[in-house]
């Protein structure tokens, strides 16, 4: 069994350094910031407006635009990474900014990043107004072209933010299919792939959802978003725990293409789901009133969608497969 601790990542680990953090924070904040601990985007006001920011990067997706010398589509994934977690709080995406970090001068690289990220501001409908170019040969290294890529997006709330507390057990779990592996678990997944045969499906990039879930929020009665990143479907208690509620996961699709050679090779229920997206990368948690419009409008904008399960009252994420309940705390 491969294991993402055994690649280097401590998801456990992770989260306590995220709840230190947020402890620490949170404390000394303006009077202006919301205090939404632990969710996907932080929020603040300017005058009577709401507003979200969130910064993410690409994490070693990178190292696979790198060895197949693409760098063109990395910038989507970084647009995507960032404008996926602050719908999830129910903001629209307004501008992005972005950080590369090189090892030294390269025009053609820098360019070929932007028009990726001009392309994921255009599928979120934000813009690019800046950004920063750092030269670091000392700390970045490795590779052909080396770089790291990540960015802050800042967007506006209208309405009432979604924090998911309003989620009652019974309500549904409609998952939106991802695009592939996303931009989470790379770390394990180029470890356990054969970069020759599987690299461009591990370079498709992040599956932007700005445009279904907006309009879910302005037609529907949506109580919660889970971006399923790093940790995989454990983010879901990003909104389960406002709620005191948990997820049985019993209706979750069969993989295919490099997921399902993921799930094969990973050969565990519990680390496949708990590092990687098994092709669901947006869950929407609404009344069962409305899941046929939410699944509706992801068709729409050609997402396959479909309920993945449910909310119930136990804190905890359980994924039913084979017979078998596994925790994916």
């Amino acid at each position: 069994m491969a294991t993402y601790s055994s690649a280097g990542v401590d998801v456990k680990k992770v989260k306590g350094i995220h709840a230190a953090i947020n402890e620490t924070i949170f404390s000394c904040a303006a009077d202006y910031v919301i205090p939404l601990k632990g969710h996907y985007a932080g929020l603040f006001r300017v005058g009577r407006k709401t507003l979200a920011i969130h910064c993410d990067g690409v994490g070693t997706k990178v190292l696979v635009a790198d060895a197949l010398g693409k760098y063109d589509t990395v910038g989507i994934d970084c647009v995507a990474m960032n404008a996926n977690d602050i719908i999830c709080v129910g903001a629209k995406p307004l501008v992005f900014v972005d950080s590369i970090a090189l090892a030294k001068e390269d025009g053609e690289l820098v360019c070929g990043i932007i028009s990726g990220l001009l392309e994921g501001c255009r599928q979120a409908g934000c813009s690019l107004v800046g950004g920063e170019t750092a030269i670091m040969p000392d700390i970045i290294k490795g590779g052909k072209k080396p770089f790291d890529l990540s960015g802050t997006v800042v967007g506006v709330v209208e309405g009432k933010p979604i924090s998911g507390e309003s989620m009652r057990a019974g309500d549904l779990v409609v998952g939106l299919a991802s695009s592939g592996i996303h931009s989470n678990g790379y770390t394990l997944a180029r470890r356990l792939l054969d970069i020759r045969r599987w690299g461009r499906e591990m370079l498709v990039p992040t599956r932007i959802y700005v445009k279904p879930v907006l309009r879910m929020l302005r037609s529907c009665k949506i109580r919660g978003l889970a971006h399923i990143t790093g940790g995989a479907f454990s983010k879901l208690m990003r909104i389960g725990e406002r709620a005191g509620a948990g997820f049985l996961l019993d209706s979750m699709p069969k993989t295919s293409g490099v997921m399902a050679e993921l799930e094969k090779r990973v050969n565990d229920d519990y680390e496949f789901y708990r590092t990687f997206n098994a092709g669901i990368g947006m869950c929407v948690v609404c009344p069962k009133a409305e899941v046929g419009r939410a699944i509706r409008i992801a068709q729409e904008h050609g997402i396959r969608a479909g309920v993945i399960g449910k909310v119930i009252g136990e804190q905890d994420v359980i994924l039913e497969k084979g017979g078998k309940k596994i925790s994916l705390l």
